[in-house]
């Protein structure tokens, strides 16, 4: 049986891998780490909790000879947005703290899956059906410190063995975790305001194609790629995975199918769409499909009436 360890377990995937994870190994197999946001009581009770974080080696020592760690999900970062207006905390966190977290995997021989993002490209990358091998220049810190990442993880495990892993993530929406300051957020924002208001202000606009990945899809990701057949994996670190790709009008058309009253205008937020310029269209992940069998469940139909069903019920508001 594996055991855990999750840095970064109240963030944006943390909160909802922890507890995915903890539903496959066992609650007491999978340690949820945190910095300074309290967990919430599902995730403090459900299972062993320790204050840990990325950039503090000694405690990551600490805590991995403690629980014998074995895999280490790090899930620490500033996003795209904050990122910009904090980027000595996101090189800390995004570049130090990864390099914690890799030399403590080498001591220990503990495996360590990575998330990088779309973030990853940059202007002078192909942006549409963007090849898993490609040039990177991201002009973000967010960027910047997941190319950083992607390096150092693949510097572990050519170097010293070390079993790493990772997924460039497109946007990930969730009707769990709200919103923490991404550019992609937009797309699970929208839905609140349709069913609180139906009225959504964008803040990027129309034409600004992103790929986009629900939650559960997201999950399985990670977890599918940690359990496949290392001698398949050619790539290992930072596979290409994508689920959809649309724009603003494109998922305000799919939600005024079931809200006809819905209404959407903007008002763009000039850095946002300018990280937005950067990134991919739309990704190739055809070689995640073909080392490890990655094959999303949720398109945009499918995800749109989820997310309408689950905010609908989470608020006590009937959309229809």
């Amino acid at each position: 049986m594996k055991n855990i360890l999750i840095i970064g377990s109240v963030g944006q995937i943390g909160s909802e891998l922890t507890m995915h994870l903890r539903r496959i190994y066992g609650n007491d197999h999978v340690v949820a780490g945190y910095r300074s946001t309290q967990p919430s009581e599902e995730l403090a009770k459900s299972g062993p909790l320790e204050r840990v974080d990325a950039t503090d080696v000694e405690k990551l020592n600490e805590v991995v000879k403690k629980y014998k760690i074995d895999t280490i999900y790090n899930l620490a970062a500033l996003l795209s947005a904050v990122a910009e207006s904090k980027p000595q905390a996101a090189w800390n966190v995004g570049v130090n703290g990864v390099f914690n977290i890799l030399e403590v995997a080498r001591e220990h021989k503990c495996a360590v899956f990575f998330p990088s993002s779309i973030g990853a490209f940059g202007p002078t990358t192909p942006l549409d059906n963007t090849p898993q091998d490609t040039i990177q220049r991201p002009t973000t810190m967010y960027g910047v410190t997941k190319v950083a990442g992607e390096l150092l993880s693949d510097y572990y495990y050519k170097r010293f063995g070390v079993d790493t892993r990772g997924l460039r993530y497109p946007g990930i929406i969730s009707n769990v975790t709200l919103p923490g300051g991404g550019t992609t957020d937009y797309a699970v924002e929208i839905f609140y305001e349709a069913i609180k208001h139906k009225k959504f202000t964008c803040p990027l606009p129309a034409g600004a194609f992103l790929d986009m990945m629900y939650m559960p899809d997201a999950l399985d990701a990670a977890v599918d790629l940690m359990e496949a057949d290392p001698s398949k994996l050619k790539h290992r670190n930072a596979f290409n995975v994508s689920a959809m790709s649309f724009d603003p009008e494109i998922i305000a058309a799919e939600i005024k199918k079931h809200i006809p009253d819905f209404k959407m205008d903007y008002n763009v937020d000039p850095m946002k769409k300018a990280i937005a310029e950067t990134w991919p269209n739309s990704m190739d992940d055809s070689a995640a499909r073909k080392e490890w069998g990655w094959n999303p469940k949720y398109r945009l139909p499918e995800m749109t009436i989820d997310m309408l069903n689950m905010i609908s019920k989470k608020l006590g508001i009937k959309y229809k």
